[in-house]
């Protein structure tokens, strides 16, 4: 029978490799997306779809994944998580068009929301509330991790053994992850078990968010865009006055009622994840079409900041135990901000040095955001609502991410457009880079007073009733 010790190790070893997983896919299919579009024969803007398709569907998914866990069991819905998982990244591996891969990412997207939506909340159930800085640190220094090795073996991967390869490698790992919780984790963690789940909603939810973002998304694109982005908002709206009346909501917005920190951190890191997720692609597009760097070489370049990130994120878990979460990440998000403002002025005759500098200011102030922040959703709310505030989470992030790369199809839609058939990438990426990087400061600047307007998290947190284990 296992140690109470071995039982949190066990918890955190596999939610640890759950986090690098999704994160190493998002960073290496970056790298590969010139080189799966030369093959598949995809436009820049199919390319773009491959990447932003995966966020979409795993967003849209998210909170009523996340209820359900509570319901059923974390582990049970976190086992059928890395299944599906590492089949789609099987069957994307085999895919043989465009269509059928983009098709196929939104499968993979539906198993990692089952991920996304319970990893967090496992760990949260596992451990102390005096532990969860610390170990909040290292998962999100798994997710950097995954990060960091994404462009780099994505890189070198993609260049000597085909992009098939990185799908893969990520069923060969999902699998592994599947065995190890199987055989280790013990524990369903159900906070709410014996309620019922809200189908209604759920649905509603589920199918106003795919709408409004595959609206926003096709906006240049397409005629019915317009209509489907506005039904969408119009859907959510609905879809909040339903819940409200809910007994049992999917997603209860009254347990949040007056929650300043939790919805003030919600809110940072959806604005954060907005601002910050495009960045990778477009720094590898731009290595590769501008300075005609090959895919192996980029990944080298662009490690910098998630190793940064992977190496300090502990460390401001930690520190976010002794100093306000708002604070540092208020300062991590005015660091981002002025880095991306920098961004906004590469060009074609931009130094490699250049770009290494600005992913260091980058990488710090991503890591003094990211743990923190965590770390103060998870003590603003009750135990029984681990996974409803761990799935609310990563659906902010994954908004974010989705929001990020949506902007960034929209104005190299118009740029692309605007240069007219047969031209040139370069001139619309470069032009795509310069307002997309100024808008990204904007919005990372809004994020900075979003993120010190949560007031304090502690005291908030140990005066709430039921907020301590």
């Amino acid at each position: 029978m296992q140690s109470e010790r071995a039982r949190r190790t066990f918890a955190l070893l596999i939610t640890t490799l759950s986090s690098f997983l999704t994160p190493f896919m998002a960073s290496s299919i970056n790298l590969a997306v010139p080189a799966l579009g030369r093959e598949l024969g995809a436009s820049p803007v199919e390319g773009t779809w491959v990447v932003s398709v995966y966020l979409i569907a795993a967003a849209a998914f998210l909170v009523p994944f996340g209820r359900l866990a509570d319901l059923l069991g974390r582990k049970r819905v976190f086992l059928a998580g890395c299944s599906l998982y590492a089949l789609a990244s099987v069957l994307c591996a085999l895919a043989r068009s465009t269509r059928w891969l983009i098709a196929l990412r939104s499968l993979q997207g539906v198993g990692g929301a089952l991920l996304f939506g319970t990893a967090v909340a496992i760990l949260t159930s596992v451990y102390p509330r005096e532990e969860r800085g610390r170990v909040l640190g290292v998962n999100t220094a798994a997710v950097y991790t995954g990060l960091s090795l994404g462009p780099v073996l994505g890189g070198w991967m993609t260049d000597q053994l085909g992009w098939r390869s990185l799908f893969w490698a990520n069923a060969a790992l999902g699998a592994t992850i599947l065995v190890l919780a199987l055989a280790t984790l013990r524990g369903e963690w159900a906070g709410a078990a014996g309620e019922r789940f809200d189908w209604v909603g759920a649905l509603l939810y589920t199918a106003a968010l795919l709408a409004l973002m595959y609206g926003v998304s096709s906006l240049q694109g397409g005629r019915a865009a317009p209509y489907l982005a506005l039904g969408g908002f119009l859907g959510l709206l609905a879809f909040g006055a339903l819940e409200w009346r809910r007994e049992q909501p999917v997603l209860d917005l009254r347990r949040f009622r007056g929650n300043i920190p939790f919805i003030f951190s919600n809110l940072a890191a959806l604005i954060h994840y907005c601002a910050t997720f495009a960045l990778t692609y477009l720094l590898s597009r731009y290595l590769q079409e501008i300075h005609g760097i090959a895919a192996r070489e980029a990944g080298l370049i662009l490690l910098v900041q998630p190793a940064l990130m992977a190496v300090l994120s502990p460390f401001a878990g930690w520190l976010s135990e002794r100093i306000e979460p708002r604070v540092l990440s208020s300062l991590g998000m005015g660091l981002m901000a002025v880095g991306l403002f920098l961004l906004s002025f590469f060009g074609a005759m931009t130094t490699i040095g250049s770009v290494l500098w600005v992913q260091v200011l980058l990488g710090v102030g991503y890591a003094l955001f990211s743990s923190p922040n965590t770390n103060a959703v998870m003590s603003s709310v009750a135990p029984r609502d681990y996974g409803l505030a761990s799935s609310t989470l990563a659906t902010m992030r994954l908004i974010g991410q989705a929001s990020s790369m949506a902007i960034v199809l929209l104005i190299l839609s118009i740029e692309l457009a605007r240069a007219g058939p047969g031209a040139a990438l370069a001139g619309p990426l470069l032009e795509t880079m310069h307002s997309g990087f100024r808008l990204f400061t904007a919005l990372a600047i809004v994020g900075m007073f979003a993120s010190l307007a949560r007031g304090r998290v502690r005291g908030a947190a140990d005066a709430r009733p039921g907020s301590r284990l």
